[in-house]
This record gives C-alpha cells, sequence and structure tokens, in this order.
C-alpha cells in the first residue's frame, strides 16, 4: 500500500471494505473475549495444519539420517525430492479465522 504524503493520519487500510471488517472483526473477538492477537480457526484446519507440518519434520528427519556419512549427488538429489514433496502439502494453505 502505498502511503500519501501531506495532512491526515496514514492509511492503515487499502480500502472502505477492508477497513469494515477489521471493525466487525475487533467487534466479533471483543463479544467472544479473544484476547489481542488471538484468533479462533476451526478445528480442522488445525488438524490439517499440524498433519502436514508433522509429514514436513518427519522428512527432516529421514534425510538428516539418511545422509549421515552419504555423499553423492544422487543421494542429495534423492533427499532434496523427499523434502519438496513433503514441502508441496504446505504450498497453497491457508487457514482462516473462523467467521459466523
Amino acid at each position: 500500500m502505498t502511503q500519501t504524503h501531506g495532512a491526515g493520519r496514514p492509511r492503515l487500510f487499502c480500502s472502505r471494505s477492508h477497513r469494515q471488517r477489521a471493525y466487525e472483526a475487533r467487534r466479533r473477538a471483543d463479544a467472544l473475549h479473544v484476547p489481542a492477537g488471538q484468533v479462533i480457526v476451526s478445528e480442522g484446519d488445525l488438524e490439517t495444519l499440524h498433519d502436514r507440518l508433522y509429514r514436513l519434520e518427519a522428512a527432516v528427519e529421514d534425510v538428516t539420517a539418511d545422509l549421515t556419512g552419504t555423499s553423492g549427488l544422487k543421494a542429495y538429489r534423492d533427499a532434496f525430492d523427499h523434502l519438496y514433496d513433503s514441502a508441496q502439502d504446505l504450498i497453497g494453505l491457508v487457514i482462516e479465522p473462523v467467521r459466523e
């Protein structure tokens, strides 16, 4: 978001609709007594994130064990492919706050 110089406060939101959504989110958080800096997400979304992060963590452990004492281009290429496949699950994953 580009900042303009001149009189008035700097803009915090790119549009009026985003400003309105932020206001509504603050009001809803206040009504639910959600502390600042925290959000409510669905249990399913959180489980999905945990599962995918666990898969990546396991792949890192596998690669670490596989490459211990191993050298060579093929070993490193296989390790990279394994990590890359595991990380692909996280691409595009978006966890949004629950909206009611």
